[in-house]
């Protein structure tokens, strides 16, 4: 087995067709096809079923591709850090970021990184929290910032926050009358807005699971593919929408805080299992530094912590 090989799986694995994996990787279908069952033999398994349309990958081969996809995005992070510290260039940061964190506290922790380490080059990748954990284990980015709990071993998570839902409302709705709080049950019958249509589990499902725990049923549920769109079809009165409290970004909508100790949206920051790199404890450090200083969006009255692994701040 080598690294050749590892990469020919890759590319029909992400292509599901060996003629099309083969135009990628510039050479003749017949080779290709005999390295990947060269591979199957020393392996003693079968890592793809050749005979459905598009090809599909056995269990085993969906264990070997992501093992397989880790270390070559290894190879080219040991490749291209070997370069930059032999050419004394800068070190790259890269961080996953769901979208609603640039409402919270992402922003000001990347000016503090950027005011601490100047040198340090930070690359900011949107994606959603599951596409988060696939980049970890690639390599493609070094921290990710999601929304989304998870039971994958290869990946530390730190709840730094829970933050409590707002019901986004268009202004004439009833239900921003009456009491300044509302609840779950407030849901039953509306019309709701969740995102992100796909890829899923998402913050929709999260929503979706917190309305189904108390058997609680929206008339329709109407799905989008990002925030801003569900806000912007809450003001055209197409629904409602519940929305982390940061995200009130729209000043022609109402909002009104849920009244429910477990409707919160966790805000989570993952690394891989085991990295020992030196920007984990540094952006954990300038975490707690950046609570410790109470900035207006993370006021108690829409925020909860929980006891954390974050350096004590004196």
């Amino acid at each position: 087995m080598d690294v050749r090989q590892l990469k020919y799986f890759v590319a029909v694995a992400n292509t599901r067709n060996f003629t099309r994996a083969s135009e990628q990787l510039h050479i003749a279908q017949p080779p290709l096809s005999r390295q990947i069952q060269l591979l199957e033999e020393e392996l003693g398994v079968q890592l793809i079923l050749r005979n459905s349309r598009p090809l599909r990958l056995t269990d085993a081969g969906r264990s070997f591709y992501e093992q397989a996809l880790q270390i070559i995005n290894r190879l080219d992070q040991l490749k291209s850090t070997t370069q930059q510290i032999g050419l004394n260039q800068r070190q790259t940061l890269s961080i996953g970021f769901v979208a609603s964190t640039l409402y919270g506290g992402l922003p000001m922790l990347v000016r503090k990184l950027r005011q601490h380490y100047p040198d340090l080059d930070i690359k900011l990748v949107e994606l959603t929290s599951m596409q988060q954990l696939a980049a970890l284990k690639s390599g493609r980015i070094d921290v990710g910032f999601g929304r989304i709990r998870s039971n994958d071993a290869s990946v530390e998570r730190i709840v730094l926050r829970e933050e409590r839902l707002v019901l986004a409302l268009p202004p004439d709705s009833p239900l921003t009358k009456g009491a300044r709080q509302a609840t779950l049950k407030d849901l039953e019958g509306q019309k709701l807005i969740v995102y992100p249509k796909e890829p899923r589990p998402s913050f929709a499902d999260h929503v979706l699971s917190l309305l189904n725990d108390q058997a609680i049923h929206p008339s329709e549920v109407h799905e989008v593919r990002e925030i801003q769109t569900a806000l912007g079809l809450v003001a055209a009165e197409s629904g409602i929408c519940l929305i982390p409290a940061s995200a009130r970004l729209r000043n022609d909508l109402h909002y009104r805080l849920i009244d429910d100790e477990r409707a919160t949206s966790p805000v989570i920051l993952t690394h891989r299992i085991n990295d020992n790199g030196w920007h984990i404890e540094a952006i954990k450090q300038l975490v707690a530094d950046m609570y410790a200083e109470k900035p207006a969006w993370l006021d108690v009255e829409h925020n909860v912590f929980p006891k954390s692994d974050l350096p004590q701040t004196p």
